[in-house]
């Protein structure tokens, strides 16, 4: 099911968007003439998106392993119970710390999905040992070490 909010973009929107989400980087006057509109239109247009949260942030995609954060790993969690007070302690916990890059409430045989960047297993063990067993509520943690990434953080496809 789609957000009712799409329909409220029009072709020059979803056009904007998909430019923007390819390319940050843009100037307002590349993407005016990339969508056929004038730089002033265009600043509106893009202002409106931002304000209405069809754009949540523009940000650089930093190289990992340009600064010492070349390995993922995706780790499982299972907390010891599924109560509201358990998720949100876990929540509140999860969110502090920098080397989680996302957290994720998941069905199945976890409870939460946690991606994480670290400089090597030896980087990872520590703050597993020191960290991630201490959190809240932490039951079981299952740890995958990516060994390609195939695909990561593409664009939205709308």
């Amino acid at each position: 099911m789609r957000d009712s909010s799409v329909t409220r973009l029009d072709r020059v929107d979803l056009k904007m968007l998909r430019l923007l989400q390819n390319n940050g980087r843009l100037s307002n006057a590349e993407l005016a003439e990339a969508v056929g509109v004038s730089p002033a239109t265009c600043h509106r247009r893009t202002k409106r998106l931002l304000d209405d949260g069809f754009v949540s942030t523009v940000r650089a995609m930093v190289a990992p392993r340009k600064v010492g954060k070349g390995a993922l790993v995706m780790v499982g969690v299972v907390l010891d119970r599924s109560t509201p007070e358990s998720f949100a302690s876990f929540e509140r916990a999860i969110a502090k710390l920098k080397f989680v890059l996302d957290c994720h409430l998941v069905a199945g045989d976890f409870d939460y999905f946690l991606k994480i960047r670290v400089g090597d297993m030896e980087d990872f063990n520590r703050i597993h040992g020191e960290q991630l067993i201490a959190l809240p509520g932490v039951r079981q943690t299952r740890t995958f070490f990516v060994m390609k990434e195939v695909v990561d953080n593409a664009p939205l496809d709308f």
